[in-house]
């Protein structure tokens, strides 16, 4: 009898899936299609078990979709561009893109040997000029049709790196790789207008039926739509009115103070004007320009000495306070403070000593705020004992529409919409990214590169043993005509923010090799994408980037209409977890260590060891599983059998040496049974109908479970119908069938363990090929029940029978178990009771 070999098995079905060709995705139009597709990867030159869960659950859905008749699109390529690659070049010399092509070669490698059933012939890299070139095409008809602009915006600067940083970038206040402390500079970027879209944004989270609720919530807050009040402050000394934006302008009798952003135009005059006003602005301008680092940085202020009149009282005069909490990208840039329900303004009043006064109080509670600001959901009925409108019991949600109401009336201010979501800044200065496809010309102006010019290629003579961004000290490649004009100008020498590549990668594998951005027939037929599977730390920026990309692609002519939600599904799977073993140093910091270093729960010098389960995996905690290693012992399949059966997929699943053994263990006995059956004789009895019930039930179940998710489950079924069929005394065609049945429904988990099967028990060409198995309907209906036996009221054998077999029939079978036999010993029982569907006693 043939052993597994997993490394055997695996090589020669690949092999095979390559030479039928039978992944390669083409334009079929007489069958219904199914595009799936996972979150493509950056290539840092090796593959970890997250990459093998994420990729592997999209496998086991192409893969039933192509049994079930789709044409399946299942493609891969590279989100390839990005400060990682520059970072290795200033570290360790060389080149990104030498460095980026020899990883994805390096990952390439690592994940072929998984036996995904990938279109390959699809594959691109974001940094291949092919795609790139595309991506400016798309620039260009996006600034034509007015969906990018430059503006001067106020960004996080790495004074030594020489380059503006995202808000991830900045840590503590420094930048990420260099270590210095970042300050906010003001410059010229380029924007794509997606704030434009923001209600249609919105609108459209409550089509998405198949998309998590928690990441169309996290969406929605994103957006961040809002309703409130915009109205003037009126300067005390005729200076231009202060137009504030608040959401809670319920509030506006606890106002303590108006305060203005440091970027303010007030401030940037006073800023002009005052040198001890300068060096405060210069000190707020330190630091990351993130919500949460504004927020969480000690609040800072200066009394500029202006001051306001209140809206509802001329006499009552509030002073203006520059504040470094306050951004001027939201709303206008001015606010009032109303401490006692704002922590925020609270901790600036104390700060400052000034005044706090309560607006509003719970219905129960009369104690005034001190510490801790009083800020109930707006939804809660509160006690008003501040409100201009009469309010005496009120919801802030009522108030809040009863104060715009009356101040609409009063005329002094209006009801405005606005949102959290801000254009999309896309300017970097760096290198390693698309180049931004414009040129600079001192008689025209700003002037689209001719498309018969693109790509626009990055020069690959470039250095990086200075700081800054090298195409700035480019001039062969920075230096150019202008295309209008043709006088000197110079190149943009900004970059596009890497999420542009993966805003409408999708898109682009409809078509790979088209000459235009997408090929509207191919797009039409394959989008959108069926089901879209990723990690939920995308849930909000790629996503919504994607969504608003797809709806600049159809204005542009290149996405058709159907597809301005280019994801109808999406799943967020769980991460793929491991023990990190770990003890102290003399300090209290922790020290980790492999896992092979430990033993029982020491080291080898004795020294006791903290093992802390389920911790996402990483290399500084030395607790990463590698998945080459894993193939290499156990085989592809194992791995994917593991990280598929132990959780369901949403959830976090924790890596074991023990669990793979136990996958290993089961996939090793399903491959022996299947040799036992092959060589097996028996013929036809009254158990094949029993086995063929419970092999209709396993494609139901099985079925389901990969229809929606639950792979968990489905594998579940299949270990349970194993043993049924390991245990089961049919006829060998019966099992023969079965064991084909459930080759087929293994297929999409374990592909190459299931060819092997398949091709051991004659099926006829290639499993990942044949019709999926459908459950025949009445096999479903048992029509047999399961009773016990009770002999003296104590349970020792059970019996199955007809549902509708008759009492007296019921009663000749259980007499004649042995077990009764044995307790009968010869002798006729004293009474014999059948309840009907549940139970036979039998009194001796």
């Amino acid at each position: 009898m043939s052993r597994y070999s997993a490394n055997e098995i695996e090589a020669k079905w690949q092999e095979a899936w390559d030479k039928a060709g039978i992944f390669t995705a083409n334009h079929k139009a007489d069958k219904p299609k199914y595009y799936v597709l996972e979150m493509f990867p950056y290539p840092s030159g090796r593959i970890h078990m997250g990459h093998v869960r994420n990729y592997t659950m999209g496998d086991v859905i192409a893969r039933h979709k192509l049994a079930t008749g789709h044409n399946v699109l299942h493609p891969m390529g590279w989100d390839a561009f990005g400060m990682p690659a520059e970072n290795a070049a200033m570290a360790i010399g060389g080149h990104p893109k030498d460095w980026t092509y020899g990883n994805i070669a390096d990952m390439r490698g690592q994940m072929k040997p998984l036996g995904l059933s990938i279109d390959w012939s699809r594959e691109f890299a974001t940094c291949d000029p092919e795609y790139y070139g595309q991506q400016q095409a798309l620039f260009l008809d996006m600034l034509e049709a007015g969906l990018v602009y430059r503006k001067n915006a106020v960004v996080n600067w790495d004074p030594v790196d020489m380059t503006v940083l995202a808000n991830e970038q900045v840590e503590n206040g420094r930048g990420w790789r260099s270590g210095a402390l970042v300050e906010r500079r003001e410059l010229t970027q380029w924007f794509f207008k997606i704030s434009d879209y923001s209600e249609e944004l919105l609108d459209a989270l409550d089509t998405l039926d198949n998309w998590p609720a928690k990441v169309r919530l996290m969406q929605e807050n994103w957006i961040g739509k809002s309703r409130g009040l915009q109205f003037g402050f009126e300067r005390t000394d005729g200076g231009d009115p202060i137009t504030v934006y608040t959401t809670r302008p319920d509030t506006l009798l606890g106002a303590s103070f108006v305060g203005i952003s440091p970027d303010h135009p007030i401030a940037k005059q006073l800023e002009a004007e005052n040198p001890e006003v300068a060096e405060f602005v210069a000190e707020c301008r330190k630091g990351g320009t993130t919500e949460e680092a504004i927020e969480t940085a000690e609040k800072l202020g200066y009394d500029t000495g202006i001051r306001v009149k209140h809206p509802l009282d001329p006499n009552w005069e509030l002073p203006v306070w520059i504040a470094n909490f306050i951004l001027m990208d939201y709303g206008t840039g001015a606010i009032f403070a109303c401490p006692a329900h704002d922590q925020r303004d609270l901790d600036f009043c104390r700060k400052y000593d000034l005044p706090v006064i309560d607006t509003f109080f719970a219905l129960d509670d009369n104690t005034p705020v001190d510490k801790i600001a009083f800020v109930p959901p707006k939804t809660e009925k509160v006690r008003w004992v501040n409100h201009f409108a009469g309010l005496t019991e009120a919801t802030g949600d009522e108030a809040i529409n009863a104060t715009v109401d009356f101040a609409e009336k009063a005329g002094w201010g209006e009801g405005v919409t606005k949102y959290r979501l801000r254009d999309w800044g896309l300017s970097r200065q760096r290198y390693w990214g698309c180049p931004i496809p414009v040129v600079h010309c001192d008689s025209c102006g700003v002037v689209p590169e001719k498309k018969e010019n693109l790509p626009v290629r990055l020069p690959d003579d470039v250095t990086f043993d200075k700081p800054g961004n090298p195409l700035d000290r480019h001039p062969t490649w920075r230096d150019c005509a202008c295309p209008k004009c043709g006088a000197p100008a110079k190149r943009e020498t900004d970059t596009m923010d890497t999420f542009v590549d993966s805003s409408w990668y999708f898109a682009r594998f409809t078509a790979p090799r088209s000459e235009t951005p997408t090929d509207l027939a191919e797009a039409e037929y394959w989008m959108n994408v069926d089901q879209y599977i990723g990690g939920i730390e995308h849930a909000i920026l790629h996503l919504l980037y994607s969504r608003f990309f797809a709806r600049a692609m159809q204005i542009t002519g290149h996405l058709p209409k159907k597809a301005i939600e280019p994801f109808d599904a999406l799943f967020t799977q769980g991460m793929v977890t491991h023990e990190i073993y770990q003890t102290r140093d003399a300090n209290g910091r922790p020290v980790y260590h492999l896992p092979e270093d430990v033993t029982d729960g020491k080291l080898a010098d004795g020294t006791e060891v903290e093992i802390i389960p389920s911790a996402k995996m990483s290399k500084s905690k030395k607790n990463v599983v590698d998945p080459v290693s894993i193939i290499s012992a156990f085989g592809a399949d194992t791995a994917r059998w593991f990280v598929l059966s132990d959780s369901p997929p949403e959830r976090d699943v924790e890596w074991t040496a023990s669990g793979a053994e136990a996958a290993f263990k089961h996939l090793s006995r399903v491959h022996r049974i299947t040799s036992e059956i092959v060589a097996s004789d028996v013929p036809a009895n009254g158990e094949d109908e029993t086995l063929l019930r419970e092999m209709h039930k396993a494609i139901h179940d099985v079925s389901g479970g990969v229809e929606s998710f639950g792979f968990n489950a489905s594998i579940a079924k299949l270990y349970a119908f194993t043993n049924t069929l390991a245990k089961s005394k049919a006829g060998s065609g019966a099992k023969r069938e079965a064991a084909k049945t459930l080759a087929q429904l293994m297929s999409p988990m374990t592909p190459h363990l299931s060819e092997e099967l398949w091709n051991m028990l004659g099926g006829e060409g290639l499993v990942a090929t044949a019709a999926w198995p459908v459950a025949d309907e009445a096999m479903l209906v048992d029509d047999t029940v399961t009773l016990p036996i009770q002999i003296n009221g104590k349970r020792r054998a059970e019996i199955s029978v007809s549902k509708d077999l008759a009492k007296d029939e019921v009663e000749k079978i259980a007499l004649s178990t042995e077990a009764v036999q044995r307790a009968l010993d010869g002798n006729a029982p004293k009474k014999v009771i059948v309840v009907p569907g549940r139970i036979v006693n039998v009194v001796v």
